[in-house]
């Protein structure tokens, strides 16, 4: 007899032999609203990443919103003194009853120290807390606003400036960083989009701003306006932002190089400006601002850590492409600084026009930098450094129209719409080539270098252009002194960027075919006076 055959089972599943391995950007586990607290004594809790990155934050999240409004409310403290204060220009002197070379000091003494602390401000950063030295430049930063505003007389007002400089570079490489150390790795890029899109509707906004505070409760409010912003600024980064340190950092601080790199700068700086007094002591400040340049080189070659490597310069192609950043932001540096006198002086704008007048410009780079770096991608860097500094040399010439009375239509927008189109055509594929010609890993380090080589560009420019343009000290009283003035130094502008192009086409060279070409974290580049900062490692990821 045989056995009853079995009754039909289900169909069956077959179970797979070992789970699904399921990555963690895959996962669909909604993170805890705040990330866990970060363990006493140090700042990498578990889980951090290798650059001492806290668990990530969901930039969705309440506290992603938070961490990217208190990054862009830093930022945009520093990037708009560094374009407002020009616009207030006119009145600051009008109202402390300053000569021109007042006027110079007081853009000049806060790109000494900005420039000359910038590095050190990151590494202080990764040393001993991003959110800390962040949180310390924000309240420098406002405090020393706060000195600005209620200056007496203009050497409290320079003074001052020089302190908001070395507030603006504790907070300057701080407000990105916090962003690359605290926001998950997927939603990083659009954190980094956000931050950069609002900096540069900032940067557009600024000399508008800046117009209307002068011409309406005075130019102290475009200092005292950082007041508020840092109260605003600072509780929401205690509260929200978490610590983070990179554990590699080690060595100690370059101090030496960093004193060394200032005072030659200051030095160089005061021999340009106060050579028209004829004093004894111009003569030696130029030679010991030039034997502190040689020194601080020397300095560098033999320090262990030292703030500015040498070997980095062994990339000639880096070494190229900030030669071509000295010339193009020398260019920039001395155009807006006078630029905005020639409208107020010259052509009779209120301080509120003439800050408008600049808006075309930064609009085109908000507008369009993007796409002007995925353009200098795909052809290569050595047009777009070629022709964007011929562009901008043109739109300088064009200034040239620009006398009393003048017409914005006719006269002023069609100078600034062909230099914003050479803006957009060169800054954004310079800071690609410049993270480009290094190995990934020094990718911040290049960035801070080129950034404050920038800034060192348009502080000398603004020293040595009103001298080689024979601008007396009263100059800027006269409309027509200064018109004349005005008309002899924007060739000068305008043979420094040909220069640079120049300098491009002879130098700088398309990556070989399959060398990764990394694409900055920036791609909205808006500010006028330094290519925008890069984060440690940020190229290799």
């Amino acid at each position: 007899m045989t056995a009853p055959a079995d009754p039909p089972a289900d169909p069956p599943v077959e179970p797979p032999a070992d789970p699904p391995v399921e990555s963690p950007a895959d996962r669909p586990v909604e993170p805890p609203a705040d990330p866990p607290a970060e363990p006493p004594g140090g700042s990498r809790g578990p889980g951090a990443g290798p650059s001492g990155q806290v668990p990530g934050v969901r930039l969705a999240s309440a506290r992603g919103r938070w961490i990217l409004l208190t990054t862009v409310l830093g930022s945009a403290m520093a990037l708009l003194d560094s374009t407002v204060v020009n616009v207030a220009l006119p009145a600051i002197g009008e109202d402390l009853g300053a000569d021109l070379a007042v006027l110079q000091w007081t853009v000049n003494a806060y790109l000494l120290t900005l420039a000359g602390l910038i590095l050190v401000g990151g590494a202080l950063g990764d040393r001993f807390g991003r959110r800390r030295i962040f949180v310390l430049g924000v309240v420098w930063f406002a405090a020393a606003s706060l000195l600005c505003g209620i200056a007496p007389n203009a050497g409290v007002l320079i003074a001052a400036r020089a302190l908001q400089g070395i507030g603006g570079a504790l907070l300057t490489p701080g407000s990105l960083a916090l962003i690359q150390a605290s926001i998950r790795a997927g939603d990083r890029g659009r954190a980094v989009g956000l931050w950069s899109g609002l900096g540069g509707v900032g940067a557009a906004v600024g000399p508008f701003l800046g117009g209307w505070l002068v011409d309406g409760p005075g130019w102290r409010w475009v200092f005292l306006l950082n007041v508020p912003v840092a109260a605003l600024c600072v509780p929401v980064a205690l509260r929200h932002v978490p610590e983070s340190r990179d554990p590699r950092a080690h060595g100690r601080f370059d101090v030496a190089g960093a004193v060394l790199a200032a005072a030659a700068l200051a030095l160089l700086t005061y021999a340009l400006i106060e050579a028209r007094s004829g004093s004894p002591l111009v003569p030696a400040a130029a030679v010991g601002g030039v034997l502190l340049a040689c020194a601080f080189v020397y300095v560098e070659h033999e320090r262990a850590h030292p703030m500015v490597p040498p070997d980095i310069f062994a990339s000639r192609q880096f070494t190229a492409v900030n030669l071509v950043t000295l010339c193009v932001y020398a260019a920039f540096g001395g155009f807006f600084f006078l630029v905005v006198l020639q409208l107020q002086v010259v052509a009779g704008y209120s301080a509120l026009a003439s800050g408008a007048a600049l808006l075309p410009t930064t609009v085109l780079m908000l507008l369009l930098s993007a796409r002007s770096g995925e353009f200098g991608e795909r052809i290569g860097p050595r047009i777009p450094l070629t022709v964007g500094p011929l562009l901008c040399a043109a739109g300088m010439l064009l200034m040239l129209r620009v006398g009393p009375d003048a017409s914005y239509v006719r006269d002023v927008l069609p100078a600034l719409l062909v230099l914003g189109a050479g803006m957009v055509t060169l800054v954004a594929p310079l800071t690609t080539t410049v993270l480009a010609s290094v190995d990934p890993g020094r990718a911040g380090l290049a960035s801070g270098i080129n950034n404050a080589a920038a800034r060192a560009a348009g502080l000398l420019a603004v020293a040595a252009l009103p001298l080689l343009a024979g601008m007396g000290p009263e100059a800027y009283r006269s409309a027509e002194q200064f018109d004349a003035a005005f008309d002899r130094a924007m060739p000068w502008c305008a043979g420094i960027l040909v220069a640079g192009s120049v300098l491009a086409w002879a130098t700088v060279r398309k990556p070989a075919p399959g060398t990764p070409y990394p694409r900055p974290q920036c791609r909205t580049q808006c500010a006028v006076t330094a290519p925008p900062l890069e984060p440690p490692g940020a190229a290799e990821r």
